[in-house]
């Protein structure tokens, strides 16, 4: 049975949908899996070792110049790679009217989330099949769900597991142990303190793990230099790849971080961790796994989802709720799933 899974973005959703693709490849002997996904993230499907092919897809980049997609072949190019098989199931497990659109250049019988289920109902209309599937659950769940269903499969209840294959990842060259400290978030009201990130290296050090610090634009390069500028234990990575970074933090002893993508990949990876909430909700995309916990403060407006803190007492719009969480806890919790220091 050949699949075509359509997932095209963020980092944090292409993640989600892995355990959906690990059950599947435990359920049905011989399944193999092409994947839709943008091409920013195009390295990660291929890291499961069911995703046989992967489609880059490069939908935000047409859309700002739909013309010279056209021209240059890109488009045309991708449908002739998605039409070079005929597919068995084609599955949105996006739910969004631009991931919708694709299955309608699929050759084969698509499946998605009906209209109470998706977070754009219109993009029901595009399905042969649309599937309910019951929100107010987490992510990783209702698209295991959705699988289960297109698939005709039971769950059991089985651990999660996202399925990534190690060996696929270019081996870390920092020696262990270490931490690594993801600060870089998108939204104002996802920002963990600086003071705050400044006491968790402090801590660190005292309890002899260096710190190593990826970024992914100018100004958190600038943070972490801020923060590498206060301890010699902390190193400031430089540009990765994302295949590169993934292989830093596979040998990571332990993460912390705040709500971002890279949150959901140490997770795949299986490293313990301690996760930051703030403005969103975590029992429906908060990391999940074995040995990774999310911490939330208890405030009557989380989670807001708002992208600027909005309280009274909140500084240029950061978040209040953040800032309660004290980084001794955090890092308290963080040695509840690490070994010491050698």
């Amino acid at each position: 049975m050949r699949v075509l899974v359509i997932k095209t973005s963020s980092l944090g959703d292409v993640i989600h949908t892995l355990p959906a693709v690990t059950d599947a490849a435990a359920r049905i002997a011989g399944i193999r899996f092409d994947w839709v996904v943008e091409e920013s993230f195009a390295e990660i499907p291929a890291w499961h070792p069911a995703v046989e092919r992967v489609l880059p897809v490069a939908l935000r980049r047409w859309r700002k110049n739909p013309w010279r997609a056209w021209r240059s072949g890109d488009w045309s190019g991708f449908r002739r790679a998605l039409s070079q098989y005929r597919y068995d199931r084609v599955i949105d497990a996006q739910g969004l009217l631009k991931s919708a659109f694709i299955t309608r250049f699929a050759d084969g019988p698509s499946y998605g989330l009906d209209r109470q289920s998706a977070r754009e109902p219109l993009a029901s209309r595009f399905y042969d099949h649309p599937l309910p599937v019951t929100k107010g659950r987490h992510a990783i769940e209702r698209t295991r769900s959705l699988f289960a269903q297109v698939l005709d499969y039971e769950l059991g209840g089985e651990p999660l597991n996202y399925g990534l294959d190690p060996s696929r990842l270019p081996e870390s060259p920092y020696p262990s142990p270490y931490l690594v400290y993801l600060h870089g978030t998108t939204w104002l009201s996802k920002h963990y303190p600086e003071t705050h990130w400044q006491r968790l290296v402090a801590l660190a050090e005292d309890a002899g793990y260096r710190v190593l610090l990826p970024w992914g634009n100018p100004e958190e390069r600038q943070r972490a230099q801020r923060l590498a500028a206060t301890r010699k234990t902390v190193e400031v990575l430089p540009a990765l790849e994302l295949s590169r970074l993934a292989g830093v933090l596979a040998g990571a002893a332990g993460v912390v971080g705040v709500d971002t993508g890279l949150a959901h990949l140490a997770s795949a990876l299986e490293r313990p961790g301690v996760f930051l909430y703030g403005p969103t909700d975590v029992t429906l995309t908060g990391v999940a796994g074995p040995a990774q916990r999310a911490m939330q403060a208890d405030l009557d407006c989380v989670p807001c989802l708002k992208r600027r803190c909005s309280r009274p007492e909140a500084s240029a719009g950061e978040p209040v709720c953040l800032q309660r969480i004290d980084p001794e806890v955090v890092f308290s919790a963080l040695q509840e799933f690490i070994p010491p220091a050698l």
